[in-house]
């Protein structure tokens, strides 16, 4: 699904990411772990192509398809997806036509995913505007499950979210990295075919609440612009509760 190869990558003056490797495969979902400022956002942000993060060396491969230097509408169309954690307010957009325009004249019910995130009562305000982080959270979800994307992008899930839309942001990026279920106009739940596709996951956490729904099969640290220390993502996580981050530091040196 993805592949890095050798990825160094600046930001005005500054190197961020020093020689990044990583491959995704289908139906896979890794995790990656890394204190502020270590170069997660960057990661996701050049994959995504903003144009602010600049590739000095190195590649990447999407579905076998080179889009080190494609737009950020390309990649879209071509099935990459991503969920920010801090999008913009968009006066004079509604939650339902950018919703609408993420399915790029598929044939969805707009009405019936908004219920199941509990945001039915949202599609007609503009987007994000006076939205909790929860309700921010939740927008974003309903967009990716309308774009439908091959790859999804998440970037810190859990941050700013209560318990309670945890339990309903887990779960719902959980049914989207599965293949999940798409709503569609006129059918029952009985009658809506479960997704056959390829569907991979790269989620960024800090706090790896994520980890409560979502089964990930690999993870690694990103420290200082480097990858390290590959392992099952709940093996990391509790490594890093346990004694922080300096083991990174001793591996890397």
């Amino acid at each position: 699904m993805l592949r890095i190869e050798d990825l160094h990558v600046k930001i005005g003056d500054r190197e961020v990411l020093r020689g990044i490797n990583l491959h995704i495969a289908e139906n896979e979902t890794f995790i990656l772990f890394g204190p502020n400022g270590s170069g997660k956002t960057t990661l996701l942000m050049t994959l995504m192509g903003f144009g602010n993060y600049e590739i000095t060396s190195g590649r990447i491969l999407f579905r076998g398809q080179d889009i080190t230097h494609a737009s950020i509408y390309e990649r879209a169309r071509l099935g990459i997806g991503m969920s920010f954690q801090r999008p913009p307010t968009i006066h004079g957009l509604k939650t339902r036509h950018l919703v609408t325009m993420c399915a790029r004249g598929r044939d969805i019910d707009v009405e019936g995913m908004a219920q199941k995130l509990n945001m039915d009562a949202f599609l007609d305000r503009d987007i994000n505007a006076g939205f909790s982080g929860g309700e921010i959270k939740r927008s974003e979800l309903l967009q990716l499950m309308a774009q439908n994307p091959y790859l999804l992008l998440f970037d810190e899930p859990e941050s700013g979210v209560d318990l309670e839309n945890m339990k309903l942001i887990g779960a719902t990026v959980r049914d989207v990295l599965s293949g999940g279920i798409e709503p569609r106009p006129e059918t029952s739940m009985k009658q809506q075919r479960v997704r056959k596709r390829p569907v991979s996951g790269l989620i960024i956490t800090h706090t790896g609440y994520i980890l409560e729904y979502v089964n990930a099969d690999r993870g690694q640290v990103l420290y200082n612009g480097h990858l390290c220390c590959e392992a099952n993502p709940r093996d990391i996580l509790d490594h890093i509760s346990q004694y922080g981050y300096q083991e990174c530091v001793r591996c890397l040196n």
